[in-house]
């Protein structure tokens, strides 16, 4: 289960605050599928990059499994970028002189997993996907 409650996000410009989001209460049950939907400049971005850990709201709360994330550190943030969500870019966001499956195997590296065990998930993964 993941939440957004009151969550507003603001960005600054020649310090001014630009409100990017406004009160938002969002609900995403677990094993559930949902999309994000709207026009260009409505927030869907900066909704996924705080769901995704990628940017800090200014206001309200991120909630996952029950837990606030409003003391969350660093190193927590790491932890959940690295165990708990995954990004499918829209551009790939691929090194480009590396093969698919190093590409893949280098998604894998600060997981603490063995050289062996990252290029034997990471040739299920692409086999699972064809």
């Amino acid at each position: 289960m993941l939440e957004l409650i009151n969550v507003y996000k603001d960005y600054y410009i020649d310090k001014k605050p630009f409100h990017a989001l406004k009160n938002i209460n969002l609900f995403f049950p677990k094993n559930e599928f949902c999309a994000i939907l709207g026009p260009s400049g409505c927030g869907k971005t900066t909704t996924l990059n705080i769901i995704g850990g990628l940017d800090r709201y200014t206001k309200g709360d991120l909630v996952i499994e029950g837990k606030s994330t409003k003391t969350f550190n660093d190193k927590d943030w790491d932890n959940y970028r690295n165990k708990r969500i995954g990004f499918v870019f829209q551009s790939y966001n691929l090194v480009q002189h590396l093969t698919i499956l190093d590409n893949v195997v280098l998604s894998l590296t600060i997981g603490g997993m063995s050289a062996n065990e990252r290029i034997q998930k990471a040739k299920k993964a692409l086999d699972d996907v064809g």
